[in-house]
């Protein structure tokens, strides 16, 4: 009797399962290497795709592609403002994060400006 191959895909998540698990981290859903894991990972290339691939393109050479990613990750992970982190930038939250500038009760109350003050809004006439 012949059985279906496994596909490359399981074994992926086997080991994407396996390095969250030597970083110390766990999956937001889900059993370690299973599917769900890979859905964060998925989100961020379809947005990749989208923001740099699609809207950049078409593309002369690798070169070209690579630093447009390399400016992209950049932005993304330095400078873009994430509304569910108080509209900060990643780097200047995580950077807060270990300086024991953030509240503890905020960050698992899902208070949308997470930290010790809130950031003040004018508000318009």
């Amino acid at each position: 009797m012949l059985r279906r191959p496994i596909e490359s895909a399981e074994y992926l998540a086997i080991r994407y399962g396996r390095e969250l698990t030597a970083a110390g981290m766990t999956p937001s859903v889900g059993s370690v290497g299973d599917s769900y894991d890979n859905a964060l990972a998925e989100s961020m290339i379809g947005l990749y795709k989208t923001e740099v691939i699609a809207r950049q393109g078409p593309w002369r050479d690798l070169a070209r592609v690579e630093t447009a990613t390399a400016t992209w990750a950049g932005w993304f992970n330095q400078q873009r403002l994430f509304w569910p982190i108080g509209r900060r930038p990643p780097a200047e939250y995580e950077q807060a994060c270990y300086a024991g500038e953030l509240d503890p009760a905020a960050l698992t109350s899902g208070s949308k400006t997470p930290g010790k003050s809130a950031r003040k809004t004018r508000k318009t006439t």
